[in-house]
């Protein structure tokens, strides 16, 4: 059993790294370069230690910070306001695989996130996700 078994089919693991990271995307098939700007893959990112920018992560952030973190991307400045961080990557793993299952049901408000809306990507985000 892998660590993402429970993960809705919705979300594919696009990489796991060696030391524990993993990166997570939402319908890579539908949110690609030609219908949406790549920045608007919703992204889920599980590091040890926090991040300081998307998509690459100074490795002096780190150091020091033992504890596992697991923020949500719908681009690279807009993110789920809460903190997510977990003193062992297992626990960290139950928040990857909820956080990816509320989302997928509709459950996360992505367009509070935003300041300056993105109508054709929240209604594709919404017929995907059943949100009404």
């Amino acid at each position: 059993m892998t660590a993402f078994a429970d993960l809705p089919e919705s979300w594919v693991v696009w990489s796991d790294e060696d030391d524990g990271r993993s990166v997570l995307v939402y319908r890579p098939d539908v949110f690609d370069a030609e219908e949406f700007p790549p920045a608007c893959l919703p992204t889920l990112y599980l590091t040890q230690g926090r991040r300081s920018r998307r998509p690459k992560t100074n490795p002096n952030d780190r150091i020091g910070d033992r504890d596992w973190y697991v923020t949500l991307y719908l681009e690279p400045d807009v993110s789920l306001d809460e903190t997510h961080r977990f003193s062992s990557r297992d626990a960290a793993l139950e928040c990857v695989v909820e956080l990816a299952r509320s989302f997928d049901d509709g459950e996360i408000d992505y367009r509070e996130l935003y300041q300056v809306p993105r109508d054709r990507y929240f209604a594709r985000l919404d017929e995907l996700t059943g949100r009404d």
